[in-house]
């Protein structure tokens, strides 16, 4: 655990190389890479979500691809296709831009959805089918995906499909006076990124990937993750609740963030720092609630201050 530790700090340091003030952020990305998942970035413009994800590729030795989704995307440009070679005589796949080990969707929702769904494989399977044959992505991999919540116009929203995939859902803020005089300050002469050196490699992750899914959960906490998604399910406020596969990653983001801090073991306090960024955007409000200025933050704090606490022992 403790080499762990390092490891993760040393990647976490190394990315604050270049983003400054988000440490929480930062942290919900290595989680999501730990625990397997995918991340759905969100906020306006000009935050730092792009640089956010390049300063994490330049942070790990591994291959990286950006993909700035605008309508005219085809999901073969995504996925790869078949062509045929006149030399050969045979059928040869080409490659799409998804065949890297982290992905940086940008703006993923300016894309049309038949687009969008060429994702659904990779998230879910790891892997990519084109005329009937699959391939397999390189591993480690992860979607990074971004999108911004005020511009609407030339957007198609996330089927739930699409954004119950999403491991976790990161927003940035505008940073404070004192931070963004940092960010002046450092970017100044040149942008920090263009000196940045990996500090972990493919076989790092794996392993930290491994040692996550050795972290113990108890009966208890797994009790308590499966509360917390039944009471979306039957909450006045929502029309969908949490899904199985929101309650599993909830239980992984908990494990990740355990070994973040040093243990073996996930406790009550990780399972509730793991709830909003897992779940929120994965609940649907009804009407009557939005009319109510309800949000799904406030209905998984509601729950969380609800439900029965178990006591954990070391």
């Amino acid at each position: 655990m403790e080499k762990a530790s390092k490891l993760v700090k040393s990647i976490h340091e190394n990315i604050e190389e270049v983003i400054i003030g988000k440490s929480d952020a930062i942290d919900l990305i290595l989680i999501a890479l730990l625990s397997k998942g995918h991340v759905l970035i969100e906020d306006v413009p000009g935050v730092g979500k792009t640089m956010l994800v390049s300063a994490l590729a330049k942070s790990l030795n591994l291959s990286f691809k950006r993909i700035q989704f605008t309508p005219d995307v085809l999901p073969s440009d995504i996925t790869g296709f078949s062509m045929y070679n006149i030399k050969s005589g045979e059928m040869e796949f080409r490659s799409g831009a998804i065949m890297n080990q982290i992905i940086l969707a940008d703006e993923i929702n300016r894309t049309s959805p038949k687009t969008q769904s060429s994702l659904l494989e990779v998230m879910q399977e790891a892997q990519v089918t084109v005329d009937g044959t699959t391939y397999e992505l390189p591993s480690p991999f992860i979607v990074l995906a971004t999108q911004n919540p005020i511009e609407y116009i030339g957007t198609y929203p996330l089927p739930e499909a699409q954004l119950d995939r999403f491991l976790l859902k990161v927003t940035m803020g505008y940073p404070s006076k004192r931070e963004e005089m940092l960010i002046l300050t450092r970017f100044q002469t040149e942008n920090p990124i263009k000196t940045l050196e990996p500090v972990a490699s493919a076989s790092d992750i794996l392993y930290l990937q491994d040692l996550v899914a050795h972290v113990k959960v108890a009966e208890a906490i797994k009790e308590y993750i499966a509360n917390i998604a039944s009471h979306t399910r039957d909450h006045n406020d929502l029309s969908l609740g949490a899904s199985p596969r929101g309650a599993l990653f909830l239980m992984r983001a908990s494990q990740s963030y355990a070994l973040l801090h040093g243990r073996d073991y996930v406790i009550p306090d990780d399972v509730q720092k793991m709830t909003i960024p897992v779940l929120a955007h994965r609940l649907i409000l009804k009407p009557e609630a939005r009319l109510k200025e309800m949000t799904p933050e406030r209905v998984l704090k509601s729950i969380l201050n609800t439900i029965y606490v178990p006591v954990i022992s070391s």
